[in-house]
């Protein structure tokens, strides 16, 4: 049976199947994994594609952005090199957090949105970088062109979840998010996740 482009016959996987979006890296696909609904981690499984429960949040903060990453990046050298501390890329697709101004209380689903900044992570000398992005034509946040566009108050709460989530009471926290970076630097980001992608795993 012949199928008419872009028909997908197989559930594509979302990390390497899916494009990259439709004006990279202004504008990218995420493909989102967590809602701000969600009390436990999910990771896409790697091997096959599916959402598996990596962990239950273990703090009572909820995640202030649906969260996910972007299909066909990597986080790995080139990466590092754009950050402050890290020595090494965390091995793992780049994550984007979207900001809406409705509610999305489902994951699993892949938007268009606009980059306008980041946040500079490192989680145990790995670049865990965090871009930032907004709803493409979200009716309050659509019009967003840099980080500065955002209230300070919500990039502080981003700031602070990442910088609490997987921290274990009695313990030394690995993770550290050493700063916010806006559009320019977070287009840098994307295009160095985007090759460190091509040298792992060509088109």
């Amino acid at each position: 049976m012949k199928f008419p482009p872009p028909f997908y016959r197989w559930r594509p996987h979302p990390w390497h199947g899916l494009e990259i979006g439709p004006n990279p890296p202004s504008v990218v696909h995420a493909y989102i994994e967590i809602t701000p609904f969600d009390m436990m981690k999910y990771e896409v499984d790697k091997a096959t594609g599916y959402l598996r429960i990596d962990r239950p949040q273990r703090g009572s903060s909820h995640p202030p952005a649906l969260y996910g990453f972007i299909p066909r990046t990597y986080c790995d050298k080139h990466v590092a090199k754009l950050s402050s501390s890290a020595e090494r890329g965390d091995g793992d697709p780049l994550d984007i957090c979207v900001v809406t101004e409705r509610p999305i209380n489902r994951s699993e689903l892949i938007v268009n949105a606009r980059v306008v900044g980041g946040l500079d992570v490192n989680d145990g000398g790995e670049a865990d970088d965090k871009i930032i992005a907004v709803l493409e034509n979200d009716y309050v946040w659509g019009k967003a062109e840099d980080i500065s566009d955002l209230p300070p108050v919500l990039v502080e709460r981003l700031r602070h979840y990442f910088a609490t989530y997987k921290m274990i009471p009695g313990e030394p926290s690995k993770l550290t998010v050493e700063g916010v970076y806006g559009r320019e630097h977070a287009l840098l980001v994307i295009e160095a996740a985007m090759k460190d992608y091509y040298e792992e795993y060509g088109q």
